[in-house]
């Protein structure tokens, strides 16, 4: 018989996360809420629990296997495809399942038992999701090898639709209510220079489109001065070699940010800069200055610092970095801070910034529609 507990009843949720860990750990069925949907999950160690899931999925759809995030992805299945790893970092936690090419061996994913591997993966593609809900996150913690998913469908957005067809399949299921978007997932499918919509879902086109952009970032100390001025540069630069209109670059795959390793939230530009990229027809006095992250760190696919002592700084804290952070100049040489300067101090930094921007965009390609 079906255990169902409601969470908004619960007094400790540890209890139902250890108990829904316990089922697991039998080989037995849970379903967990998502924000999209209600999902059936099983321990990937246990056959028992594969094969009940694969009886359910009816076919040979792949099942899909469930991860903490981006760092246990790559785990199993370490041959990523840059575009994927975007996406990953992007979306996870949330909506998105990425089918990808099968794990070559030598992944975690190559060390389950096989029949879990064929009951997970029957063809030559694995699916992979990060759920974004703590119940399930928490499971996933506790548990000692990912948890697999049926795959999902938006007409369970509530227990009681789910338990109607899965009741006498599924030893527990945890009540979080209606589910948040009230869709499924969006599966994509990935390869090594592009992705299609599998299955839509809540993520549309359109976001995705812009998730998988270039983002290109550009770091100064305060992200009131050089930096917002590389920005509101290169976006006139890019938008001249694309033809297109500056609003229309994230479109095209482009996305041009600027933050500060010691910037305030919220500050304006210098009003120097504002009156030198005004003369050019760029305006920034919308800018608001931003602190450097490890977000924007993560998210960013090029990142381009002012001097050799910003470049060490973000190196220093992620190492793995190394690669996408670079000097601006690619001489090696500092743009070195103009406020204090007075107003020509401006203008030689402008100009400065301008050249070496020229020299990035020179090297951009541009993907043919």
């Amino acid at each position: 018989m079906t255990e169902r507990i409601n969470l908004k009843q619960t007094d400790d949720i540890r209890d139902v996360i250890h108990l829904a860990v316990q089922y697991l750990a039998k080989g037995e069925l849970v379903a967990f809420p998502t924000a999209t949907a209600y999902v059936i999950a099983g321990q990937s160690l246990s056959p028992a629990a594969m094969a009940k899931l694969r009886s359910l999925s009816g076919g040979d759809q792949p099942l899909v296997l469930c991860v903490k995030g981006f760092d246990e992805a790559q785990d199993y299945l370490p041959e990523m495809p840059p575009l994927a790893r975007k996406l990953a970092k992007r979306c996870w936690p949330g909506p998105v399942v990425l089918e990808l090419k099968r794990p070559q061996p030598g992944s975690l994913f190559s060390q389950l038992p096989p029949e879990v591997q064929s009951e997970i993966c029957p063809g030559s593609h694995l699916r992979l999701r990060a759920p974004a809900h703590e119940i399930i996150f928490q499971a996933m913690r506790l548990s000692p090898s990912p948890l697999v998913l049926l795959n999902e469908d938006s007409k369970y957005q509530t227990a009681d639709s789910l338990i109607d067809d899965f009741g006498e399949e599924v030893a527990l299921v945890i009540d979080d209510g209606p589910s948040r978007f009230g869709d499924q997932s969006t599966i994509l499918g990935v390869d090594e220079h592009q992705w299609k919509i599998i299955q839509p879902g809540v993520v549309t086109e359109t976001t995705l489109k812009r998730l998988s952009s270039e983002i290109y970032m550009f770091i100064c100390t305060g992200n009131t001065c050089r930096s917002p001025m590389a920005e509101g540069l290169f976006r006139k630069l890019l938008a001249e070699k694309l033809n297109c209109q500056e609003d229309e670059l994230s479109d095209r795959g482009f996305i041009v940010g600027s933050a500060g390793l010691a910037a305030a939230m919220g500050a304006p530009p210098s009003p120097e800069g504002v009156a030198i990229l005004a003369e050019q027809g760029i305006d920034i006095q919308a800018h608001e200055s931003q602190p450097l992250t490890e977000r924007l760190l993560d998210q960013s696919d090029h990142i381009f610092t002012m001097t050799q002592g910003h470049r060490a700084a973000i190196l220093a804290e992620r190492p793995d970095l190394e690669e996408s952070v670079k000097l601006l100049s690619a001489e090696g040489k500092d743009v070195s801070d103009p406020i204090g300067g007075g107003f020509q101090c401006y203008v030689e930094c402008k100009n400065e910034i301008e050249k070496h921007l020229t020299q990035i965009i020179a090297q951009i390609n541009i993907p043919q529609n």
